[in-house]
């Protein structure tokens, strides 16, 4: 059993190894099931004064991470953003870390490697293929559309 304070520090140690957003907090201080509802919202009070917590910080690095690293589109980083109960406003906030210079660049890195892995004969059907990744990758259709009357 962790008192108050033990908890304190185990959460702000979770918070520290990487931005989490307020529910992604709850969820960890519920598993703390001796806590009662007025010592969780202490515990997540103080995390957000001690800076540990903060949800545009959290939306910001999420959706820069997810584009810069894993190559997310916009619209799969929404639905990351919105499962982590978010706000529109903050995930809004969030997507202006990708510049959209680099969004398109890289939609088109990917499209065109993609592009080249895809061994159909019939070029309709590579198209299929190729759009079909790229809206499981999260982007735009208008974009893939536009992009694809280069290929």
């Amino acid at each position: 059993m962790y008192t108050v304070t033990q908890v304190k520090k185990k959460v702000s140690d979770y918070c520290v190894y990487q931005d989490r957003s307020h529910w992604e907090v709850e969820q960890k201080l519920k598993t703390f099931s001796f806590l009662n509802e007025e010592e969780r919202g202490e515990v997540i009070v103080w995390l957000i004064e001690n800076d540990f917590l903060n949800e545009e910080r959290f939306a910001r690095s999420y959706a820069r991470g997810k584009f810069y690293q894993k190559k997310w589109g916009k619209i799969k980083i929404i639905q990351g953003l919105k499962q982590k109960r978010v706000s529109e406003k903050l995930i809004t906030e969030g997507l202006q870390e990708i510049d959209e210079e680099d969004y398109k660049q890289t939609l088109g890195k990917i499209a065109k490697r993609k592009w080249e892995t895809i061994t159909e004969a019939s070029v309709f059907i590579k198209k299929k293929k190729l759009v079909a990744y790229l809206l499981q990758k999260g982007y735009e259709s208008f974009l893939i559309y536009e992009l694809l009357e280069d290929f």
